[in-house]
C-alpha cells in the first residue's frame, strides 16, 4: 500500500480489496486512495539529415545513460506545453508545439509507474544546445547508430518514428 495515511484527513488507512486489487482505503472518508502513474513526456527530436537528438542523464534513474529529452508534466500544463518546457530546461532550445507520436509506460523502482506521452518535433542542428541540470550532454546520432537508451519505451518511440518516416 502506497498511502499509509489518508491525503485528505490524515487518518491511518487500511488495506481493502477494491476493483480486484488491494488498495489503501480511508474508513473515515469512505474512499479508496488510488495509485496513479506519474505523467511525463519524451520527444523524438530530428534534424534535416534525420539524425535524432539523445541526451545523457545526469540524474537518477540512469545517471550516465542515454534517453530522449523530456520529463514530468507539471500541474496546469498540457503534455505539449510540458514537452516545450522540458526541451527549454534540458537543452536550451525552443520548438514549435510537437506532434503526438504515441503513449507508453515505464515501471521503475525510482518513481514507480510512469505514463510517458511521446512526441516528435524538428530541430535546427545549428541551434546551440545548452545542457541543463538534468543533462550532461546532448548529441545527434544517425537513427540506426544510436546508443542503447535506458528506457525501453523511448526505444519504442524512436522505432515508431522510424516506421512513419521510411
Amino acid at each position: 500500500m502506497k498511502y499509509r495515511y489518508c491525503y485528505i484527513c490524515g487518518t491511518e488507512t487500511v488495506s481493502k480489496k477494491i476493483d480486484g486489487r488491494k488498495r489503501s482505503y480511508c474508513e473515515s472518508c469512505g474512499i479508496p486512495l488510488y495509485e496513479n502513474p506519474i505523467p511525463s513526456v519524451a520527444v523524438v527530436l530530428t534534424e534535416p539529415d534525420q539524425r535524432i537528438l539523445l541526451v545523457r542523464r545526469s540524474v537518477e534513474p540512469g545517471i550516465g545513460e542515454w534517453c530522449l529529452p523530456g520529463g514530468f508534466i507539471e500541474i496546469g500544463e498540457t503534455p505539449s506545453q510540458a514537452a516545450v518546457r522540458e526541451l527549454k530546461e534540458e537543452i536550451g532550445i525552443e520548438i514549435e508545439p510537437p506532434q503526438l507520436l504515441s503513449v507508453g509506460s515505464h515501471l521503475n523502482g525510482y518513481y514507480g509507474d510512469v505514463l510517458i506521452i511521446g512526441f516528435s518535433a524538428d530541430i535546427n542542428p545549428d541551434d546551440p544546445l545548452v545542457p541543463g541540470d538534468d543533462v550532461s550532454e546532448a548529441v545527434f546520432f544517425p537513427v540506426n547508430e544510436r546508443p542503447r537508451m535506458i528506457f525501453r519505451v523511448h526505444e519504442e518511440f524512436v522505432e515508431l518514428w522510424q516506421r512513419r518516416n521510411e
